[in-house]
């Protein structure tokens, strides 16, 4: 039988000072930046955080590993301004990072920012992560079925995809549909649970969720502009590190979206022309299973990303409630 793990552990959150709005009632304030790849996430984040005297939280499945950095576009040391930021380069590539471990690692320092009375900003574009955090979704922890992976392996990614939509449509809605590991994963536990709904504990968390947004003509436009300037800053070496230091070509195909096809370059099955074309074209598929998945969340606050005014009225009127 599987084993049930916990989003929450029997903890109970760090209590901050009594006169901080961020403290009343038993319902810690969180804030949540969310949305599509490339609407300046990240760049919101730190200005709320010298604003609201906030801490960022990561909530990126890829952001989590070591050297993983231009090709998943990962702030750097000078974007930060200073901010501290929480849950990047956290694990070795080379290794599955499972978002029950990031939810463990999330809470800890969730807990540790609010005792310091500082406000937690969960940042990023992991629909899942986000989810299974503020919600408090008890997660399953499926051991691994060897037999069933290596029959799976076989499959190619549409006909997995198949696979799960009959054992899962709503996982399938948010998963990304050439991340063939993923999706195994995915069969996996579909097939050990059956279509049992996600459990929720009692939540521990008041969030509000500011979600960016822009037109699909202006948001396609950035990926291409912010795609160019990764491979001018040195996308390609980068990936060519990562392999010469041990990350296989297997493991970049699974790490997905850049490093994929980064990989499949370097190996020479495509050319450069073919890489670019692809790499802008998935960049883009992904930014809108993306969006299909936060729509659902009708919470989320939708705002452009130079509405930085609303967006602070926004939060101001949250804190004050």
């Amino acid at each position: 039988m599987a084993k049930l793990v916990s989003a929450h552990d029997s903890k109970s959150c760090g209590e901050i000072h009594e006169s901080s709005s961020l403290s009343r009632g038993t319902m810690k304030k969180i804030l949540v930046i969310l949305g599509p790849t490339a609407t300046g996430k990240s760049d919101l984040a730190v200005k709320l955080a010298k604003k609201f005297k906030g801490e960022v939280i990561s909530a990126d499945s890829r952001q989590v590993y070591e050297g993983l950095d231009i090709g998943t576009g990962k702030i750097t040391k000078k974007e930060m301004g200073g901010v501290p930021h929480h849950l990047l380069d956290v694990a070795d590539p080379k290794k599955q990072f499972s978002v029950v471990k990031y939810v463990r690692h999330a809470e800890e320092i969730i807990e540790d920012i609010i005792h310091r009375n500082k406000l937690p900003i969960i940042c990023g574009g992991t629909g899942f992560y986000i989810q299974a955090l503020v919600d408090g979704i008890i997660l399953p922890e499926v051991p691994p079925n060897p037999e069933l992976r290596k029959k799976l392996s076989k499959k190619t990614s549409s006909e997995l995809m198949k696979i799960l939509k009959k054992l899962d449509p709503k996982r399938a809605s948010g998963i990304d549909s050439h991340n063939s590991r993923r999706i195994i994963r995915a069969i996996e536990i579909a097939g050990v649970l059956g279509k049992v709904p996600p459990i929720r504990k009692i939540l521990k968390y008041d969030p509000l969720f500011i979600g960016l947004d822009l037109p699909a003509e202006d948001l396609r436009k950035k990926i291409k502009i912010r795609l160019e300037k990764r491979l001018k800053k040195g996308m390609l070496e980068e990936a060519r590190k990562l392999h010469k230091d041990g990350l296989s070509w297997k493991r970049m195909n699974e790490l997905g979206l850049e490093y994929r096809y980064l990989a499949l370059y370097l190996q020479k099955k495509i050319t450069l022309d073919e890489m670019n074309k692809k790499l802008e074209t998935e960049i883009w598929h992904y930014a809108k299973r993306q969006m299909t998945w936060f729509k659902k969340d009708k919470r989320i606050k939708w705002f452009d990303p130079d509405h930085i005014g609303k967006i602070e009225k926004e939060a101001r009127k949250f804190f004050n409630k």
